[in-house]
Formats: C-alpha cells, sequence, structure tokens
C-alpha cells in the first residue's frame, strides 16, 4: 500500500513546489500624459512610477502597493529645473533605481538657452530610505566620450558589475546610437564605451534616424536590452539586442540585434508609436511586465514631441520554449489583465 501511495506524494510534493502566477489587473492607459515610464518594483513591495512630463519641467514621483494603484497614486514633485544653466531646458526620461544603499535617479536635461542638442545626461542622489523623504542632491553630470547630444541612460548590474547604458549622437554622423559602459561609481564610467547598435535599417530611420531609450532585462540566461527607433510620432517602435548571460558584453561581437522591430503600432487596437519601456514584475515576481507609452490616435499635427498625449500604459511579456520574449502587439485601452 505504501509503495502504491508514493507515485501520489511524488506528484503532491511537485504540485506545491510549483509556483502558480496570480492574476493581476489594470486599466490601460495606466497614467495619462506621462511618456518614457520607468517603474521599478523595490525591496519594500512597492512599485515607483517616474516619468517624462508634458511641460518637460520636473521629475515628479508616484509610489503604489500594486502597478494599479499607480494610477491614483499622489505625485510628488522632487526636483525642477533651475531657472539657468546647463539643466534648466528640457527634462527627459527620469529613472529612479536604489544602488549601495542610496536613490539615483538618472536624466536627460538641456540648457534652456541652446537647442535640444545640448541635451546630456545627469544624477540625482538621495541617501534616506524612502526617496519622498530626504533631500534629493545635483550630482551634475555623467560625462561620456564626446561632448554631444546625450539622453536617455539605464543602469544595470551583471555579474557583480555596473553598466552604464544611454543614448548619444556620434560626432559628424546622422542619427542617435546605443553606447554601453562599465561604472566606476553610480554617476561615473570609466573605459572605452562599446557601440551596441545604430539605426542601420529602414524602420529606425523613419522621419528621423533613432536608437534611444534603452532597458535591460535579463532571464534565462540572456541579457536583453531593449530600445526605441525612428521618431516619436506612429513610427515610433522597437527593436532588441541579445546577449548570452556569459558573454563579454562590452564585446560588440556577443550581442546580436533583431531583424525587425519587435513592437510597434497596431492600427487594430488604436494603439500609437509605442516605446521607450522599462521592465517590472507582478506582486509575486512571477511574470514579467512591460511598461511604454504610446498613443491612442496616428495623426498628430506639428512636432509629435509637442503633443502631451503619450501615455503610460502596461502588459505581460510571454516568453518562448527556448527563453525568448514575446512581445506581442500593443493592447487596447481599457481593462487589462495578466495572463
Amino acid at each position: 500500500m505504501l509503495f502504491r501511495l508514493r507515485p501520489l506524494f511524488a506528484l503532491f510534493a511537485t504540485l506545491t513546489l510549483c509556483t502558480v502566477a496570480r492574476a493581476e489587473s489594470w486599466t490601460n492607459p495606466l497614467v495619462l500624459q506621462r511618456a518614457d515610464p520607468h517603474v521599478l518594483r523595490h525591496t519594500d513591495g512597492n512599485y515607483y512610477l517616474v516619468a517624462t512630463v508634458p511641460e518637460y519641467d520636473r521629475i515628479e514621483l508616484r509610489r503604489a502597493g500594486t502597478i494599479a494603484g499607480l494610477a491614483s497614486a499622489e505625485p510628488k514633485t522632487l526636483w525642477r529645473r533651475p531657472a539657468s544653466g546647463p539643466m534648466s531646458g528640457v527634462v527627459w526620461a527620469p529613472e529612479i533605481h536604489f544602488i549601495d544603499g542610496r536613490w539615483f535617479i538618472y536624466f536627460s536635461g538641456g540648457d534652456a538657452s541652446g537647442p535640444w542638442h545640448s541635451v546630456r545626461l545627469y544624477a540625482l542622489e538621495n541617501a534616506s530610505a524612502d526617496p519622498f523623504a530626504g533631500e534629493w542632491k545635483e550630482r551634475g553630470r555623467i560625462a561620456t566620450k564626446w561632448d554631444t547630444f546625450t539622453l536617455d541612460p539605464t543602469v544595470f548590474e551583471h555579474r557583480g558589475t555596473r553598466y552604464l547604458v544611454w543614448t548619444q549622437q556620434e560626432p559628424d554622423r546622422q542619427g542617435t546610437n546605443i553606447y554601453l559602459a562599465r561604472m566606476d561609481t553610480p554617476t561615473s564610467i570609466v573605459g572605452e564605451p562599446t557601440l551596441l547598435s545604430r539605426p542601420d535599417r529602414p524602420w529606425e530611420q523613419r522621419v528621423y534616424w533613432v536608437n534611444e531609450a534603452p532597458a535591460v532585462l535579463i532571464r534565462h540566461g540572456k541579457v536583453f536590452i531593449t530600445y526605441s527607433a525612428s521618431a516619436t510620432d506612429a513610427n515610433y517602435c522597437m527593436g532588441l539586442l541579445t546577449a548570452s548571460a556569459d558573454a563579454d558584453l562590452l564585446n560588440p561581437a556577443s550581442w546580436t540585434k533583431s531583424p525587425e522591430p519587435i513592437f510597434a503600432s497596431s492600427t487594430a487596437n488604436s494603439q500609437f508609436g509605442p516605446g521607450h519601456n522599462s521592465f517590472t514584475t507582478s506582486q509575486d515576481g512571477q511574470t514579467d511586465i512591460l511598461v511604454y507609452h504610446a498613443r491612442a490616435y496616428r495623426d498628430i499635427p506639428g512636432e509629435a514631441l509637442n503633443n502631451p498625449d503619450r501615455h503610460t500604459r502596461a502588459q505581460a511579456l510571454r516568453w518562448s520554449a527556448d527563453g525568448l520574449p514575446i512581445f506581442g502587439e500593443p493592447v487596447a485601452d481599457g481593462p487589462y489583465a495578466t495572463p
């Protein structure tokens, strides 16, 4: 009898060890008129959201215990651009990170007296355990190899090494590229930057030649970097760079590039120009969540960057049997539940 029950015991043990992902729900768009969204799920269990505001003049922070809760979370302004100087113009694409017990916000800032191409990389730091408390101090510019148009910094750590990934225009070349470098402090890089991608494919050259807005996801023995391409209208879309987690990430040969966009406008779902994403997880940590912006209409009068209707949205990622992310299409506006 005991012998016959052993398979049942084994099955029960297997079932109890398996973790079943719990469905979560929210309504898209999640937050109106917030572009370039970056969501961090911190060790305190809360989700923290920073994004570009339409006025391009400040950095604000939201916090909630669920992704759905970010929609109604009260924003707090952490920093405003000064009246003059190199950070007095546009304020773009903030990201919030917790590094070595301190909070950092990385962002792109420009000089009000100069063109958009005065934009460079900057950082703020807060030593408080609570990013809504304490003092956010300016840590100045993050210097890169060239003094050229530079934006969209993000940081990640892999096997004991911290990296900065960013967007920059190479001198005397058209378009913006994606670069990677090792960091020696949370606000500085060391060594020669590695060129990961430039806009060399037709879908990256619509209106403008653009590779920008890198975001990192490490899963299934691979390092993935998404990026956004082309103008910030309905042409905006996302590409994917992939390297083995065992590879030398600073070696350009370690990386492969998707031949076609992996996330693009959906006429059927009335979603246009999806991109500038970040990644987070569900509350149980079992589902990877793609957070991005998109508009609900195609046609935009005038310059796309002057249009405020890039809204924050979120949806679940799926995975193929060989460990590659499946992005699918941007989902339609309305109630959404993870699979």
